[in-house]
């Protein structure tokens, strides 16, 4: 490999974006659960939802201000590294993050204070609304940069004055049928990686015999959330696949490993892509599923990476496996939900420790899944940065040379290894120490019981609570 500017820069992006996405991601879902904490602890009283808030929000502040740091990194490097492509499309780009700034940022970030400093100086009702927009911050926040995600992935709404791309028609760049299609299915990615997370540190509490009526809250209600939100997630990930199809039939090539047009088109299921002789090697197939997968006829045509002139090709390894990797991941949260949901109707699954292992195990299954679907979408979509209109390696920087490139890689490397290691280290004392077992009764609270999940709350007051005892 040539380890040029454009090559270096494209590591750089791809090694920055793979640190910065899984803290949104986490802290997206993660402010959705502490409404929903919050909520449950006004309609029910219960002091054990309280306790469970206190001790997730404490993650939420330290993930929250790693996605932060790693973020202005993010649009650091934009600018020293892909000046051509600010240049071209900053009349459309630069509005859209600006937005996210000037509305998601500034919300979330005005009304985390109230959420982190304001419990006592509020009424709960307010506190409890200010929890919401937290919540709803981190979804705008994604919003914004989805819209201008979606818009390089199929550009809409623009036109091209003097080589620059100029926006033409807003509404069809914000809220084209592209972008309301990826922004839910990033949003339901980010909420099926919180629940694992949560369910996960219920089992692992579980397992440890402690902190357990904190430990059923968690592992009931991030194993019914999932159990819930999977199968809506697989629609939208099958909506996003004939976007692909539509708008992307070379990235939809890739993903497929489909080197040659076929009529009837097969499935391939695992394979070592081979993109030098242009084939797949141990390929386990099955035929006609790729037609009907694609086009929902057991016939139909569908095009190979040949129709396309070989510089328009994407790579293919990573697109292939990273679209596959993602969707075991998926069938893992799929299939770890609805057991457990089963073992909970059949009150066994505290007692069931192997469930409880393989609950536990499958924490990172959400985080796995997110980064593998950017792999894809990013990847597949070269070798342009935005999509049939700027190549990547017209974008970068003309004055960027190699050691440039050398240099701020291994700053960032640094810099992100410290505080990664200071980060997560303390997230991890944060999860070994658990849920605080004292709490400070709860002002203006109206006991009711719970509308779901009645009976996984078990005692406020603390003790052990064994299901089906």
């Amino acid at each position: 490999m040539d380890f040029d500017p454009v090559t270096l820069s494209r590591i750089q992006f791809g090694f920055l974006i793979s640190f910065h996405i899984i803290f949104p991601a986490f802290t997206m879902g993660l402010a959705a659960w502490l409404a929903v904490l919050e909520g449950l602890r006004l309609a029910t009283g219960d002091l054990i939802y309280r306790r469970v808030f206190e001790f997730w929000l404490k993650i939420f502040a330290v993930s929250f201000g790693m996605g932060v740091v790693t973020g202005i990194v993010m649009a650091f490097q934009f600018g020293a590294n892909w000046g051509v492509l600010a240049e071209r499309v900053g009349s459309i780009q630069g509005p859209l993050l600006g937005y996210e700034s000037f509305t998601a940022f500034m919300l979330e970030a005005s009304f985390l204070g109230v959420v982190l400093l304001g419990r006592d100086r509020v009424s709960p009702l307010f506190y409890f609304v200010a929890c919401c927009l937290v919540a709803l911050g981190t979804m705008l926040s994604s919003f914004w940069i989805l819209a201008n995600n979606s818009w390089m992935q199929v550009p809409v709404g623009h036109a091209v004055v003097d080589g620059k791309i100029v926006p033409a028609d807003w509404r069809e760049i914000v809220l084209g049928p592209v972008m309301m299609v990826r922004w839910p299915h990033m949003l339901l990615a980010a909420f099926l990686t919180t629940a694992m997370c949560v369910a996960a540190t219920g089992a692992w509490y579980v397992l440890r015999d402690v902190h357990r009526p904190a430990a059923r809250v968690m592992l009931h209600w991030g194993l019914g959330l999932a159990a819930v939100l999977v199968p809506i997630q697989i629609l939208f990930g099958h909506e996003n696949g004939l976007y692909v199809l539509k708008h992307q039939p070379a990235k939809f090539a890739a993903i497929e490993a489909r080197w040659k047009t076929q009529q009837p088109a097969s499935e391939v299921l695992v394979a070592l892509p081979d993109q030098a002789q242009q084939k797949n090697l141990f390929a386990i197939e099955v035929p006609r599923l790729g037609s009907f997968i694609a086009s929902g006829n057991w016939t139909a045509k569908e095009i190979g990476l040949e129709t396309f002139p070989p510089e328009d090709r994407p790579p293919v390894f990573i697109p292939f496996w990273g679209f596959r990797i993602m969707v075991g991941m998926g069938l893992i949260m799929l299939g770890v939900s609805w057991l457990g949901n089963v073992l909970r109707w059949r009150r066994r699954l505290e007692t069931s420790r192997w469930f409880l292992w393989i609950t536990f195990l499958s924490f990172p299954t959400g985080f796995i899944a997110v980064l593998c679907g950017w792999y894809t979408a990013e990847v597949g979509r070269q070798p342009w940065v935005v999509y049939g209109l700027l190549r990547t390696k017209d974008a970068v920087t003309p004055s960027l040379t190699t050691s440039d490139v050398l240099l701020s890689l291994g700053i960032y490397g640094l810099v992100y290894a410290v505080l990664a290691g200071f980060g997560f280290l303390y997230i991890y004392k944060l999860l070994r120490r658990g849920p605080e077992e004292g709490a400070e009764p709860i002002p203006n609270a109206t006991p009711s019981r719970p509308m779901a999940f009645a009976d996984t709350a078990g005692s406020a007051t603390g003790g052990r609570v064994d299901e089906g005892s």
